[in-house]
């Protein structure tokens, strides 16, 4: 039951990155979801849930093939690897009604990248059980 109840707060939180660098970022969002709000914060929802898997499940793998060169960079190429996660979601979506559109690698995903994770380590600073946090 816990763990359900953590899957689907990182399903939130993920949507709630996603949706404010979607936000200020006029070159990511998403299509196919048409003006009904409850539709588009479903859409969201389950673009943050593909986000979530594709993080939990190629990001480990890409960044222990990319830590020298991570480490090369003092962690910048950090930054790189969460924009190219934002672009696999965005391609992945691509086979769904509806889909993650981010415009353009360099300034969209990059900035993108950095947005969603801003908000991510703020909204689960303060979303997150301190007991879960200390053990």
């Amino acid at each position: 039951m816990i763990v359900l109840v953590r899957i689907l707060l990182a399903i939130v939180l993920n949507a709630c990155a996603l949706g404010a660098a979607a936000l200020l970022l006029p070159g990511i969002g998403v299509e196919g979801a048409g003006d009904d709000i409850g539709m588009v914060l479903l859409a969201y929802l389950f673009v943050g849930a593909v986000f979530g898997v594709i993080n939990a499940v190629i990001k480990p793998v890409l960044s222990l093939l990319a830590l020298p060169i991570t480490c090369l960079t003092l962690g910048l190429f950090a930054v790189v690897i969460n924009a190219a996660m934002l672009m696999l979601t965005g391609w992945v979506t691509s086979f769904f009604p509806v889909q993650f559109v981010v415009g353009s690698f360099f300034w969209d995903a990059i900035l993108g990248a950095i947005i969603v994770s801003l908000v991510s380590a703020i909204l689960g600073r303060f979303l997150v059980d301190p007991a879960a946090r200390a053990a």
